[in-house]
């Protein structure tokens, strides 16, 4: 009878359990946040008129920190009927190189299956107030009544003049009122009196700015590239300071960058004299920046320029091109004309720095620098496994013998894959490139035959190296039987670029 009793007992806490863990199981997949796959996402998304979504990994600390911030606001949104979603990269692989995400998380707002960067923070107020600011009408009505004031209520405000004949016009500045607005205000009109006071002819767009000239007017019939290039190009001072919160805007622009680098204020008042009516001259073909050395003197480096005082320079962001003005020469009006005319008619080859060739390279891993980066990296022949590293770099010095036994692993077999590293830090990536390094350490696989690019994003165990590698390279070997022991490092790849002095970054 005890055995009995005992029995019903533990069956009825067996049945207890089974329901409280079928409770939990429900509970954990109650979820406002929508899990996107490839086969989902296009009749998920396109639909939506607002829908953001978050391309993350499962091992990433900064999307682990996001999730409950992230599941917070979408519980929020629910009631504005704002969506928030989600793609896991480490399952959905195709469908995160389809968007191009190249660090986690990644936050992208979509609008009628169109996509934008999300520019919010991470907190769940914040991705509630700026979905909701999403939500809002990008543009303003523009009348008599608030035109004075309107055009008045921001250092940049964009307003548009149209007829009712110009809806093509129309249609494209609504479009990029969208895309740019959170970084400009917009206004439309089409009332008589407010085009008769702005004096233009539709269709017309004018840039107020509290800078330089005051306004920019653009005039008669235009493509959705030309008011985009009019806008971003018109909305930088001519002569500003450069720092963190206005370094993307710059870059943005499209225009070639010049620093011109100062440490006390009276060098950048004598070189705002002599630099001025050479940015005047080339107004919307070269944007000129000062740049504080005592802040941000360690980005002289990343134009080849030494750290002494005054120096000049141009780059190319986003083609990682860089052309340093000679610090011996002194800098005047002449001298930067002269050197600033031939960079714009492209007399000037831009610097690549690069360390010796290295008389021997026989070790497990080859090592690269600029000078050789192109015809080793860049072959027919073989593939090529790249880690592009800093000598400073924790995550490197940790990696640095898991790679070793890579390299040695797939030394006998170089000739079809071969294990590569370079020092960031002191060789630039040649024009061909056509990518930039974020972060380190950074491994890229250039496969034999097209040079197809892949990102490796795995954790940085050997396993996953090989894995990798018989996944995705061109040729395919078979590895000797005596495999170095495995690594037990799961450590995720970082996604920025760590900083080894008190300099700042931009």
């Amino acid at each position: 009878m005890r055995v009995k009793n005992l029995f019903s007992v533990a069956t009825g806490a067996f049945l207890v359990f089974l329901s409280l863990l079928a409770c939990s199981i429900v509970l954990a997949e109650e979820s406002d946040v929508i899990s996107l796959t490839k086969d989902t996402f296009k009749t998920i998304v396109e639909p939506e008129k607002l829908i953001l979504i978050e391309f993350f990994a499962p091992w990433c600390g900064h999307c682990k920190a996001l999730a409950p911030e992230y599941e917070e606001a979408a519980t929020a949104l629910k009631a504005e009927n704002i969506k928030l979603a989600k793609v896991d990269c480490t399952a959905e692989t195709e469908l995160c190189a389809e968007h191009e995400i190249k660090g986690y998380p990644t936050l992208k707002v979509f609008k009628d299956g169109k996509a934008s960067e999300y520019n919010g923070g991470r907190e769940a107020n914040l991705i509630i107030s700026y979905m909701k600011k999403q939500a809002l009408p990008a543009r303003t009505a523009v009348n008599i009544e608030n035109f004075d004031t309107f055009k008045d209520s921001d250092d940049k405000v964009v307003i548009g003049f149209f007829n009712a004949d110009d809806q093509k016009e129309f249609n494209i500045f609504s479009q990029i009122s969208e895309e740019l607005r959170d970084d400009f205000v917009f206004g439309e009109t089409g009332q008589k009196e407010v085009i008769t006071k702005a004096e233009v002819k539709p269709p017309a767009v004018i840039l107020y700015k509290k800078f330089d000239e005051g306004k920019n007017v653009l005039e008669g019939t235009f493509t959705k590239e030309e008011l985009t290039s009019f806008i971003k190009k018109n909305a930088l001072p001519l002569l500003a300071e450069i720092g963190q919160d206005n370094y993307a805007s710059y870059v943005d622009s499209g225009l070639p960058l010049a620093f011109i680098f100062y440490d006390d204020d009276e060098q950048r008042t004598d070189l705002g004299k002599e630099i001025e009516p050479v940015a005047k001259e080339f107004k919307g073909k070269v944007n000129f920046v000062f740049i504080d050395a005592t802040k941000f003197g360690q980005h002289a480096d990343n134009i080849n320029l030494k750290q002494t005082w005054p120096a000049f320079g141009i780059s190319l962001p986003d083609e990682n091109l860089k052309y340093p003005f000679n610090q011996s020469k002194e800098i005047t009006t002449e001298s930067i004309r002269d050197f600033v005319d031939k960079f714009v008619k492209g007399e000037i080859t831009p610097s690549i720095k690069s360390e010796p060739i290295p008389e021997k390279n026989d070790d497990s891993v080859f090592v690269l620098v600029a000078d050789n980066f192109e015809s080793v990296v860049f072959n027919d022949t073989k593939d090529v496994l790249v880690e592009f590293y800093a000598p400073w770099c924790g995550h490197c010095k940790k990696l640095a013998p898991t790679y070793e036994k890579l390299g040695e692993v797939y030394k006998n077999v170089k000739d079809k894959i071969l294990v590569a590293k370079m020092d960031s830090t002191e060789n630039d990536l040649p024009p061909k490139a056509k990518f930039q390094i974020a972060g380190f350490p950074t491994i890229k696989l250039f496969k034999a035959g097209d040079n197809e690019i892949v990102d490796y994003s795995g954790d940085r165990s050997y396993e996953s190296l090989v894995e990798f590698l018989d996944k995705n390279a061109h040729n395919k070997v078979d590895l000797e039987s005596s495999t170095p022991e495995p690594s037990s490092s799961k450590e995720p790849a970082p996604t920025t670029t760590a900083v080894k002095d008190k300099h700042e970054e931009l």
